[in-house]
């Protein structure tokens, strides 16, 4: 199975942390950011990578070549101007397209801790035949998704306050927080629109909003954590010793 890193970003909340290295790189209890999340994924099944970078990217490379890319096939998709998330995997495209398979692949984002379950989640993207399937909670955020009765993708919300941006229209729409962790069938790389650096949250709605199917999972159960800036580190290496997120 196939997988992506969104590891290129700059990594700014993370500042002073990241005045010296990429973000990927920061540790926590004594693993680099991209060490947990590359493990994360092994332990799942998955034995290719693709791993995006710009901020401190020769660290990157240097680090995954000291550590004989454990064990995994690993590309390096560089950045020259940062794409956001949406442009990052439109440009690792050939990654997931090259030999023509129709197998579902991750994306995840490398500052979050998760026990996320990826082979229920995978699952359940194949039994829905979703386009993308989101890891979602119901917890305070800045940004809410919302879907609707059948947990298809038909809007957002900025702050639990703010205004519904409809994709499409919805009789009940839930506010849900989005994980940072996806599945996505790869016939998404080519249905994408957009072009330059843009959010993949904006392709997906504009995808609901043509009839696709964008689907959430609800990861309630699980233990889950922002590592985007210093104080989520040390929430974060608490956690780890006293036993939640053990799994990540």
């Amino acid at each position: 199975m196939k997988a992506m890193v969104l590891a290129a970003g700059l990594g700014t909340r993370l500042r002073p942390l990241t005045n010296d290295r990429p973000k990927a790189l920061v540790t926590v209890a004594g693993k680099t950011l991209l060490e947990i999340t590359l493990l994360t994924l092994q332990s799942f099944g998955v034995d290719e990578v693709i791993v995006n970078v710009h901020h401190f990217a020769d660290r990157i490379c240097d680090f995954l070549d000291e550590s004989g890319n454990f064990g995994m096939h690993i590309e390096i998709s560089h950045e020259e101007e940062l794409l956001d998330t949406g442009g990052g995997l439109k440009k690792a495209a050939w990654f997931f397209l090259d030999d023509g398979a129709d197998e579902p692949f991750i994306l995840h984002n490398v500052d979050v801790l998760s026990t996320i379950d990826l082979e229920r989640m995978v699952r359940q993207h194949t039994e829905q035949g979703a386009l993308a399937t989101l890891a979602v909670q119901e917890r305070e955020t800045s940004r809410y998704l919302l879907f609707d009765e059948n947990g298809q993708l038909c809007g957002r919300r900025k702050g639990r306050d703010g205004s519904n941006e409809m994709a499409r229209p919805a009789a009940l729409a839930q506010a849900l927080a989005f994980s940072g962790i996806h599945v996505i069938s790869p016939r998404l790389l080519t249905e994408m629109r957009e072009e330059g650096a843009f959010s993949i949250i904006d392709a997906y709605l504009n995808l609901a909003a043509r009839g696709e199917k964008i689907t959430a999972f609800r990861a309630d159960e699980y233990y889950w954590r922002d590592l985007g800036r210093p104080e989520n580190i040390a929430e974060a290496e608490r956690d780890l010793e006293d036993g939640a997120g053990a799994e990540a």
